[in-house]
């Protein structure tokens, strides 16, 4: 009889070398800043802000900047450095693919919902972001394997409640 402690197979093996991920990442994460940062310098103002003044295109193009030097840097360390040993991490979990599409069409419909702002139905102007809100909290929640149904009820009306009360009521950020 084999002791629990005997590791059978290929199961605890550590992951592949990482540096082709990681180059892709950079790669990726600097196409995305760069699209950010052409789109942010096409916004359009409505008044010009006078010198020395901020206006509506100042932060996006901080963080479309800041985006873009931090992308080039970990694009530079990927290429130039050798990859990090990767023996401490496990191989990707069953389900784990599955849970990122999943997560990705959820965050999808929510956006695609959300658009809608508002809907009347029998006469009554409906605000669609709670409801929106609370079934991807919900949805995402069951995705990653919460189960009980009380707790997950409590925490999705309770977190939504206070995103709409901070950010829809107190701030006045249209949802």
């Amino acid at each position: 009889m084999s002791s629990p402690e005997v590791v059978q197979g290929d199961e605890y093996q550590g992951a592949t070398s990482s540096r082709p991920l990681e180059i892709a990442f950079g790669a990726v994460a600097l196409a995305i800043t760069a699209g950010y940062l052409a789109l942010s310098t096409q916004i359009d103002l409505r008044r010009e802000a006078a010198p020395g003044q901020i206006d509506a295109r100042f932060w996006p193009l901080v963080l479309g900047v800041t985006g873009v030097v931090v992308a080039i840097a970990i694009l530079a360390i990927a290429i130039t450095r050798p990859a990090p040993g990767r023996d401490d991490l496990e191989r990707i979990q069953p389900g784990g693919v599955v849970r990122v599409i999943a997560t990705i069409a959820i965050a999808g419909v929510f956006i695609a919902v959300w658009s809608l702002g508002s809907v009347i139905v029998f006469g009554y102007r409906i605000e669609v972001f709670p409801i929106a809100a609370a079934l991807l909290m919900a949805a995402l929640m069951l995705v990653y394997g919460h189960r009980r149904w009380l707790s997950l009820v409590i925490y999705t009306v309770a977190v939504t409640a206070f995103i709409y009360v901070v950010f829809g009521m107190l701030l006045r950020i249209p949802l």
